[in-house]
Formats: C-alpha cells, structure tokens, sequence
C-alpha cells in the first residue's frame, strides 16, 4: 500500500462528534496544526473537501467519500469500526485506526455497576423512590438483593474491555468464564477460558452473561433465541458490545415470559432507542443511552492517540496504535 501523507504545515483536522470537546482538546496541545470541529452531519458533508484527517464515529456515513479527495487518515473516536468500509478506505490509500482501550476502563466499570445494580436491586429502588414508596422486608428468599461473591460471570469477548471485566468481578470473589478466539492469551485472569466458538457452554454456567466483544459475522445475534434458552432462569444479560450482537425480538420474549432475570442494556439495534421501543416499560430491563464509553477524560484519551498516529505517519512508520489500515 503506497501512502503519502502531507506534511504537518498542511494539514487540516476535522473533529466531527456532536458533544465531545475534540477541538478544544486538541487547541490545549499547542500544535499548530489547523483544525476544526463539525457537530452536525451536513456540517461535516460541507467541510470534508478541506480535511486531510477525520477524527469521527456515528457521524460518519460512506457517501462522505465522494467528497474526500483530500482524505489520508481517519481516526474513529470509537472501539468499533464495523461502520466504515475498510476494502473502500484500502483502495483509496486512506488509513484507518480505531480507539480500543480508550474507554476500557469506563464501559468496564458500566457493566460492573449494572452487575451490581440487578444484584443489589437498585433500579428497583429507584422506581420505589419514585413512589415515596418504603418496601418492606421479604420474606421470599429468591425476592431478596444477592451477593456476588461464588456467583458465575460469563464474558463473551475477553479482549481489552473483557479482561477489565473480569479483573474487577475477580475482586468481588467471583468465577469467571470466557471466550476469545485466541485461547493462548488471557487464561491467566479467568477461572476457565474457551474457544469464541463454545460459547454456549459459557451462556449455561453463567449468573451474569457479559458482552464484550466486538460485532462481525461470528458475533452477530450471539444472543439469539436459543442462546436465551440455554440460559438460567435467574441470571442476567448485560450488553456493553453493539446492539447487533442480541435478537432483540427474542429478548424481549424471553423478559416478558421471565425466562431470564433481567437485561442491563447499553447499545441497541436502533440507536438512539426509539420512543416506542417495548425495552422501555419492561421492569426487568435497565436501559442506558450508550453512555457506557463515556468519561470525563475521553477527549484526552482520544487526542493522545491521534497524536501518537499523526508523529507516526510523519515517520513514515507502518504500524499504527489500533490500526485497521
């Protein structure tokens, strides 16, 4: 692949997120370089024939390369690329990285607090608050808060996020399985690792079903219809991947028919969830809007990555930080 990239006196930034401060980030690092941030998708249409780099996620649409002739680098402010064409980018000697392990520690720590949140009851108090309503003692054990330590996680998707997971439901005494393509990597920090392929022996032993991983073909409604009826009645499933990754139809199923505890949601088939989407009024369900990446250091946890990327290019170095191409 024969890349040039233009030199640093020439080169212009689009910062293209709707909320996050890029721009302001990037101007406290004193570089020099020209740039600018977009926050709309006609924004960003109107801009790209003067962008040399794009530092961009949900604002990204294919038909923006007709108007890149200019483009040499793209940054993705997120962990997942499946939104970009890579064969395109590829052809058109366009580079491409991505941002995994920039919010490992935040969505990690997301499906740890919905962990805690199904165990300890607290979207349930929540709702009781609601209602200046004191809930008494109860006398149904199977009714009661948990505890977490002897209980079973299961983590589809032992990369960079996984591994966090896994690191702190250790702390809490708890066994954890896995799964991950490479099984030569990782088992050190979980009690049994597994081919990606044998997940379904994960989806049965599991009190807590943790997806992590990242969606392509194999991964694409892992959580189907039968990997809900393989689970236990009382566990829990907590997405933290793409919403891609559940048969959300089968899900709500399985909600409504309570063969399965409850569901701790991040990422949805149509994100943002619409207004009408049934998730909303299931009891069991705990829904945030795809906030579990989000973290008052992500913008400069973005920009140091970009930074490393753009000394790299001007090197001339072939490798770069969470390359794709």
């Amino acid at each position: 692949m024969n890349f040039d990239f233009p030199v640093k006196e020439e080169i212009t930034i689009c910062f293209a997120h709707v909320a996050y401060q890029l721009e302001s980030e990037f101007e406290s690092r004193n570089t020099g370089i020209r740039n600018f941030q977009v926050r709309t998708s006609n924004g960003l249409m109107t801009r790209m024939p003067e962008t040399d780099v794009l530092v961009v996620s949900g604002l990204w649409d294919n038909s923006l390369l007709e108007h890149s002739d200019r483009l040499s680098y793209i940054q993705s402010i997120g962990a997942g690329f499946d939104q970009f064409p890579v064969d395109e980018l590829r052809a058109r000697n366009i580079r491409l990285s991505h941002a995994s392990g920039v919010n490992s520690n935040a969505v990690s720590e997301h499906a740890m607090a919905m962990i805690l949140s199904f165990s300890r009851q607290i979207h349930l108090a929540r709702d009781n608050q609601r209602r200046h309503f004191w809930r008494g003692m109860i006398s149904e054990v199977r009714e009661r808060e948990d505890e977490l330590e002897g209980k079973t996680v299961g983590i589809i998707g032992l990369g960079t996020i996984g591994s966090r997971v896994a690191k702190l439901c250790k702390a809490f005494g708890m066994n954890v399985l896995a799964t991950r393509q490479d099984v030569s990597k990782g088992g050190e920090m979980v009690d049994l690792l597994l081919p990606s392929d044998r997940y379904r022996e994960l989806v049965a032993d599991s009190d807590f079903i943790i997806l992590t991983c990242p969606l392509n073909d194999q991964t694409y409604q892992i959580i189907s219809k039968e990997s809900l009826q393989l689970m236990k009645r009382s566990a829990f499933l907590i997405n933290v991947a793409r919403g891609q990754c559940v048969d959300e139809g089968a899900l709500m199923y399985a909600l409504r028919n309570k063969l399965i505890a409850g569901a701790g949601l991040d990422h949805f088939v149509d994100d943002p969830l619409k207004s009408d989407s049934p998730l909303w009024d299931i009891d069991n369900v705990i829904i945030t809007p795809h906030t579990g990446g989000e973290t008052r250091l992500y913008e400069k946890n973005i920009v140091d990555i970009l930074v490393n990327n753009l000394d790299r290019l001007w090197k001339s170095e072939v490798e770069l930080i969470n390359q794709v191409v």
